[in-house]
């Protein structure tokens, strides 16, 4: 069993009477064939980046499955006949989440070698005030008030 995205692109003046019935029928492929169907999303009616069929608009919808690779491809053959549907595209995404995995479990794993943060460090103790800053050139040099003597 492998993870799929499918983005399939419907006729914008189709009318949800006629949408829902396919999403169900492209569904009933997987389930028939042992799948699921984890994930169910309408975008709606979006601008294509280009004409398509002389349409400058499309219905999304996309669809998240676990399926064969056998039942996937029944699913595109329906997606190519039909005449509501003018662009799909399938994509497994099932090694790319084992990479995002593995590379979350590392960032983990790196974390837990890391030191902890060391804690604020403690109030320095007062110390004598700072020397003052050197006078500019031409500038007179500012005395320090001499110490009475008793």
């Amino acid at each position: 069993m492998r993870i799929y995205e499918e983005l399939f692109i419907v006729r914008p003046d189709a009318t949800e009477e006629e949408i829902e019935p396919f999403i169900e029928q492209v569904k009933a492929i997987i389930t028939s064939a042992g799948g699921t169907v984890d994930k169910t999303e309408k975008w709606g009616i979006r601008k294509l980046a280009y004409r398509v069929a002389k349409r400058d608009e499309g219905y999304y919808v996309l669809l998240q499955v676990t399926s064969d690779p056998d039942a996937v491809k029944e699913m595109e053959r329906r997606l190519r006949v039909s005449d509501l549907v003018l662009k799909f595209i399938t994509v497994r995404i099932d090694e790319k989440l084992k990479k995002i995995e593995k590379r979350r479990k590392e960032r983990e794993k790196r974390a837990k070698r890391r030191p902890a943060p060391m804690a604020a460090s403690p109030a320095r103790p007062a110390a004598a005030p700072a020397p003052a800053a050197p006078a500019a050139p031409g500038e007179p040099i500012a005395a320090e008030p001499a110490e009475r003597e008793g």
